[in-house]
């Protein structure tokens, strides 16, 4: 989702809270100041809904969960709406913001593409809980997953491969997480796979 600042003075995290649960649009705040945020496109809620089935299908009967865009992430002082996150830790059934993912995943636009590899990142991966960073690129296919265990270097899946996370030894084909997504690479891939 694209940010637009929405108000230029600073507030603190508690004013921010509170209007957060009366206000009719999702908002993040980054070091004091409010960004709206706008909505997705097709290809981005396609790629998300795909990598919900999954995770949702994996983590049943589990103590894990899968969140989609509505639960706030605490990283330092800032507030963030991940796109999806997996949380084993947050029993808290009135909580709207969880300091306790285990995988944090968010899908890039040309909008959101430098935070989500710069502020984001940095500010996820102070959270002790946090596993892995997953970003999915929507335009090409492209999946970059960094993890804690491999000193948060980038490893890249594309067509043909297997996404896997490892906190969770979660296998899913990259076909499938982006099936039904209309990009130049999976038009390609469809017209090369025979019938």
């Amino acid at each position: 989702m694209a940010l637009h600042q929405f108000k230029q003075n600073w507030i603190s995290p508690e004013e921010y809270l509170a209007g957060e649960l009366v206000s009719d649009i999702k908002h993040e705040y980054i070091d004091g100041e409010v960004y709206a945020m706008t909505g997705t496109s097709l290809n981005h809620g396609r790629i998300v809904s795909n990598v919900l089935a999954g995770l949702h299908a994996h983590l049943a009967d589990t103590p894990c969960e899968v969140f989609s865009a509505d639960i706030k992430v605490k990283a330092q002082n800032n507030f963030f709406y991940p796109d999806l996150i997996v949380d084993c830790q947050n029993n808290d059934g009135g909580a709207y913001v969880t300091e306790s993912p285990l995988i944090i995943v968010e899908v890039l636009s040309k909008s959101t593409r430098k935070r989500d590899q710069t502020l984001k990142r940095l500010s996820y991966q102070t959270l002790p809980s946090l596993q892995e960073y997953v970003l999915i690129e929507q335009d090409f296919v492209d999946i970059e997953v960094s993890r804690r265990g491999n000193h948060w270097q980038p490893e890249h899946y594309y067509l043909g491969d297997s996404l896997y996370l490892a906190a969770l030894d979660l296998h899913i084909p990259v076909e499938a997480v982006y099936a039904r997504v209309q990009n130049e690479d999976m038009l390609a891939f469809s017209q090369a796979v025979p019938e």
